[in-house]
């Protein structure tokens, strides 16, 4: 046997006799035949290695970003593509990779992804400059799609039948719990070897997932013909343009909106590709988007809410974690902070699967909303002596809230596109993906100009009332100069010193007030989609109610 022939036979699809009931649900989805207990556990098991090594992928580098700059010699706004650039691929890959998994099968998929990811951060480990970082980042997003959807088959084996919808739920939660898992042990790995810890550990963890995946194989899927030639230009147009937005959402708060030309000429491209695409895919017999379903009003209605989501959600990944960083507190003073949000994130999912009922998927969405709104009024009101134990109960309703709405959001669409014919959930899965990652940038985006602008008010608001005549000012002005007096002798030096000091005081306080205004500003955002779901919920029992009456 030739060596391309045993290549081919490596990464052929098994042939299973399925039952009726087992077959695949739709092609590039594995069967779902009755597994015995101890082959369940061992999917769970693969399937929570796949979702946190996706999940980590991203979450140890952006929990880390000030301690890899430094490390790589990068600037904020180089340091900056790296998370941006992990979404610039992540956000339209699965575009492709449905159709892919459809017409090559589930084995070659798993095989060519993770074997790619695991090459190119292994190179990382000697090739070490800002290029090959981005490259890195590149093809973690590309297998972090991956993983993702792997994770995802992998729960719904490991579960019976009855409970496949819970698996999903599961599925789609695991990940999210990588980002305070992250922040937990990554300043031990840092203090190993800076940044190569991180990557041998990211190295580690993508040639385990690619051992497990070998070694327990899904069941097989059936195969069809899915590429069309127009695919291809479709992809390329809407990726390109979701990238372009990724990179405006990710970076315009770093190199300020106004202030870097390239934005602007950025989002001249990105609005005519995404038109192009999305006037080829509306006159497609068989689109890769189809149009006419993403703009009916269920689904319109199911992004808005969903934005709004990932917007006020940012709260936690932003908001505190800034504001504890502004008051001097770091990832190894945080253990007990990320540890009870970890703890949330999983009472979340375990939570979200075990309510689960597919005749009321927006009130789990309604109720986190809600709950978010009144966490972030309660850290609203934090000082300049705020730590980590006075926000320990808002941030672990927030990390639960996060993980609970999410599945429950990805089912609701879901039934949807199944109940339009299986061709509807390209679209949907590439809507999901779109909202989440470039929901998840938004907010970020979107939260941290709106600090800076509060924060520069702020700031002014409190010099213009510092006055250096007050007896209470030249008290401040004399403990700060005092303070340095065993190091600087020079009195001249000495005041100026307990100016710079004072200085740095107030710009702290600046921005503590700033942070306020932001939870204060995602409390009424969520407060308002609140709202707007309790409306929903209400017109749509007023119509049964009539249509029963009539």
């Amino acid at each position: 046997m030739t060596l391309a022939a045993r290549l081919r036979a490596f990464l052929s699809e098994e042939t299973w006799d399925f039952a009726p009931h087992e077959r695949p649900a739709m092609p590039g989805s594995p069967g779902s035949p009755d597994h015995p207990v101890r082959r369940r556990i061992a999917y769970g098991a693969v399937a929570t290695l796949l979702g946190l090594t996706g999940g980590l992928g991203n979450a140890l580098v952006s929990a880390n970003t000030t301690t890899l700059a430094g490390s790589l010699g990068l600037d904020p706004a180089e340091i900056a593509w790296l998370p941006t650039v992990y979404v610039m691929t992540n956000v339209s890959i699965n575009l492709l990779l449905i159709k892919f998994r459809q017409q090559f099968g589930l084995r070659p998929f798993a095989v060519i992804f993770i074997a790619l990811y695991a090459v190119l951060t292994l190179a990382h480990l000697f090739v070490h400059d800002f290029a090959s970082a981005i490259l890195v980042r590149a093809a973690s997003g590309m297998a972090g799609a991956a993983l993702s959807t792997f994770s995802l088959y992998y729960f719904m084996q490991a579960f019976p039948a009855p409970w496949r919808l819970r698996a999903i739920v599961v599925g789609i939660g695991v990940p999210q719990c990588a980002t305070p898992l992250a922040r937990l042990f990554s300043p031990e790995l840092l203090a190993m070897s800076q940044w190569r810890t991180l990557y041998l550990f990211e190295l580690g963890l993508a040639l385990m997932s690619l051992g497990a995946v070998l070694a327990f194989r899904l069941p097989p899927t059936t195969r069809q013909k899915a590429f069309e030639p127009l695919d291809f230009v479709t992809f390329v147009l809407f990726a390109t343009s979701a990238a372009l937005f990724a990179a405006v959402l990710g970076l315009g708060r770093i190199v300020w909106w106004t202030q870097a030309s390239w934005i602007g000429w950025a989002l001249v491209a990105a609005i005519p590709l995404l038109a192009a695409a999305l006037v080829i895919e509306h006159h497609r017999a068989n689109p890769l988007l189809n149009t006419r379903w993403l703009a009916s009003a269920d689904i319109v209605r199911f992004t808005v809410v969903t934005i709004m989501a990932r917007i006020v959600l940012s709260e936690q990944s932003y908001g505190a974690v800034g504001l504890l960083t502004v008051l001097g507190q770091n990832n190894d003073q945080l253990v007990p902070f990320f540890t009870i949000i970890l703890v949330a994130s999983i009472a979340g999912v375990v939570a979200s699967a075990m309510t689960l009922d597919v005749n009321r998927l927006a009130h789990p969405v309604m109720l986190a909303i809600g709950l978010v709104a009144v966490a972030a009024w309660a850290d609203s009101h934090a000082t300049s002596l705020t730590r980590a134990p006075q926000l320990y109960l808002t941030q672990a309703t927030i990390a639960f809230c996060a993980t609970f709405f999410l599945g429950p959001s990805l089912l609701f669409g879901m039934t949807r596109a199944l109940q339009q014919g299986t061709g509807h959930v390209i679209s949907f899965i590439a809507l999901f993906g779109m909202i989440n990652s470039l929901g998840g940038l938004a907010g970020t985006a979107m939260l941290g100009t709106y600090q800076v602008v509060r924060e520069k008010a702020n700031s002014a608001a409190l010099v213009q009332q510092i006055d250096p005549t007050d007896p209470i000012v030249q008290a401040r002005l004399q403990a700060g100069a005092g303070g340095v007096a065993r190091v600087i002798g020079d009195p001249g030096l000495r005041s100026a010193e307990g100016g710079a000091l004072l200085s740095q005081t107030a710009t702290r306080e600046a921005n503590v007030l700033a942070y306020d205004d932001v939870f204060r500003l995602i409390a009424v955002l969520a407060a308002l989609t609140f709202l707007y779901l309790l409306f929903l919920l209400a017109r749509r029992h007023w119509r049964e109610r009539r249509a029963i009456a009539a």
